[in-house]
């Protein structure tokens, strides 16, 4: 009799939980409802098979419990109830399924007008980089990362040229236009993940993986790595700024493009100050050798 009690309490437990907790996923900001209602067939669909199996198991703790003088009936087959359970199953399994291969036809066929945005993942930050004037992403490869291009952007593609690079700062987007997400790691495995969106994917180094989605309201939303990779994976946040479009203009107009931050940083003559002169390397390395030995 305990025993069925505390299997009943369990379920009754479970359910409360699941109607009372206050801890329930962050208000969408993309047109990722499809993922929330998937997550909630499948929370109604696996909760009703888990009350009825063990209530089940209760009921039979109960009513076939020990008493003296009774004595089991075997009964090693049964072709009816094989075939409900079968049957049973069958629908159970298919309804968990099939909302799911809906959602993901939708999740890999990315709208024609979707713009096209890079997100970089490195332990442990994000970097993105947008289009130019153009409108194409250039190429990019980690054989091309160096300390002058952490990126690994393709120094001589000519469409990678007016690229906007955005290195280990805010990622703006303007609301209500679908982008394609372009995902690729320098280092190990990450996953951009914006609780918000839903929608997230792994990035595998030496390929490059995707998703889409439109954000549907402005706000700042936080950027998670979902995908342990290191030391200080807890510490890879970053920032999504979804704005107005006339805010968004005004953002991308104070970004510096590839060229830009790839410019050899030459300084001429009207940089110096009067009277101010320059030293050589070998005049710079005798002084520091003079203050070594003092």
């Amino acid at each position: 009799m305990a025993i069925a009690l505390v299997l009943v309490l369990v379920v009754v437990g479970s359910v409360l939980f699941h109607f009372l907790s206050p801890w329930w996923w962050t208000p969408i900001a993309s047109n990722w409802d499809y993922i929330d209602n998937t997550i909630i067939i499948t929370f109604w669909i696996t909760g009703v098979v888990f009350s009825a199996v063990v209530l089940f198991m209760a009921y039979c703790v109960f009513r076939f419990r020990h008493r003296e003088g009774n004595r089991a009936a075997y009964e090693p087959e049964n072709r009816r109830l094989e075939s409900w359970l079968t049957v049973v199953t069958a629908v159970g399994v298919t309804a968990l399924l099939v909302p799911g291969l809906f959602v993901w036809s939708r999740f890999v066929n990315v709208p024609s007008e979707a713009a096209d945005i890079e997100v970089i993942g490195q332990q442990w930050q994000w970097s993105f980089r947008l289009p130019g004037k153009d409108g194409k992403l250039g190429t990019s490869d980690t054989r091309d990362v160096t300390a002058d291009n952490p990126l690994g952007v393709a120094p001589k593609d000519p469409n990678a040229q007016d690229d906007v690079l955005v290195e280990a700062a805010d990622l703006h987007l303007p609301v209500g236009k679908p982008v394609k997400v372009l995902l690729r790691s320098i280092d190990v495995l990450h996953d951009f993940y914006i609780p918000e969106f839903r929608a997230k994917m792994d990035m595998i180094p030496g390929s490059v993986t995707y998703f889409w989605f439109t954000p549907t309201r402005t706000g700042t939303f936080q950027v998670l790595c979902a995908e342990l990779c290191g030391q200080g994976h807890p510490l890879m946040h970053g920032v999504v700024v979804v704005d107005t479009e006339q805010d968004y203009q005004a953002w991308l107009g104070q970004q510096q493009t590839f060229a830009q931050l790839s410019a050899p940083q030459q300084a001429g003559s009207s940089d110096r100050r009067p009277g101010e002169t320059t030293a050589s390397g070998p005049d710079i390395a005798a002084k520091l050798e003079t203050v070594e030995a003092r």
